[in-house]
């Protein structure tokens, strides 16, 4: 027997969703390690763990979509458990607000919508209801890293856009779109459909900076540059004024030399000569040049 299609792309869709959920176990791994947050934002967990639950309870709602509830009701216990290290290693302040969204979020919010679909909503409405909310939800989601694209432009470096993240996030789009159209679902296509073509800029932009140089680090090597060439001109300053210098006490040496012999006592001209030789550099040139100014 034959197996439907559907099931085959949404069991991949599974196995990729699945991956992405499991994504951040890496970082909080170290969180748990050094117990603490760090700098790590909170609010996408919050927002996750509340669009996986109600995904797992249109995928009840839904005849067949076993699938739905699979993948989603795995997601909603990875984000649990996210949100919950979060909570015990957050900064009190930190706590403090987080507990307040997911009080009022994750449980007053979900649990409100649960009791009204339940009890005031009947027939097929229900699933329209819950379809809206599940794909205004994703949408948002999906929409949240032009945040991260812009940055990418602005600064003409991938550095904040993983690759794998997006690579990830662009096949779960596509496979759940193609999922979407073998069942004809489209409170979740139109959420995947935007998610697939987000993925794709995405992917597009990261072949377009991947070899390009950032623009902070550009002005980094440019300023280093121009410190190492301002070095270089002191340096060579430097260098050509004792160059002049020793040709100036050259100079004054040659002409000191060539000045005919003055008519003073012998002894007279060998003590200069002796004192001469205990100079320092600077004061044979000073001296010489007051012999100089005297001679002529």
């Amino acid at each position: 027997m034959a197996l439907d299609p559907s099931f085959i792309v949404g069991i991949v869709g599974n196995v990729i969703s699945i991956l992405v959920f499991a994504s951040p176990i890496g970082t909080f791994r170290r969180v748990v390690k050094k117990k603490s947050t760090e700098s790590f934002k909170w609010q996408p967990y919050v927002t996750t763990l509340l669009s996986t639950s109600l995904w797992t309870f249109y995928g009840l709602l839904k005849p067949g979509g076993l699938l739905v509830v699979t993948v989603n009701g795995i997601g909603t216990v990875l984000q649990a458990i996210y949100v919950t290290l979060y909570l015990v290693y957050a900064p009190r302040d930190t706590r403090v607000k987080m507990a307040k969204l997911v009080a009022v979020l994750n449980v007053g919010f979900l649990g409100l919508v649960i009791l009204v679909t339940l009890l005031a909503i009947h027939g097929s409405v229900r699933l329209t209801v819950i379809g809206f909310l599940c794909a205004a939800l994703t949408v948002g989601m999906y929409v949240s890293p032009l945040a991260a694209m812009r940055m990418v432009v602005k600064t003409m470096s991938v550095e904040y856009m993983p690759f794998f993240l997006s690579f990830f996030l662009f096949l779960n789009g596509g496979v759940w779109s193609v999922y979407s159209l073998l069942v004809q679902d489209y409170f979740i296509g139109v959420p995947n459909c935007v998610g697939f073509a987000l993925g794709s800029v995405q992917l597009v932009l990261y072949a377009i900076y991947k070899r390009k140089t950032p623009l902070a680090k550009a002005a980094e090597t440019d300023e280093e540059e121009g410190s190492a060439h301002l070095v270089g001109e002191v340096e060579m300053q430097g260098y050509e004024g004792k160059n002049s210098f020793h040709a100036a006490q050259q100079r004054h040496l040659n002409k000191g030399s060539s000045l005919p012999k003055p008519s003073i006592p012998r002894q007279t001209s060998l003590n200069k000569v002796v004192r001469s030789l205990s100079m320092t550099a600077y004061e044979l040139h000073s001296y010489w040049h007051q012999n100089d100014r005297l001679g002529s």
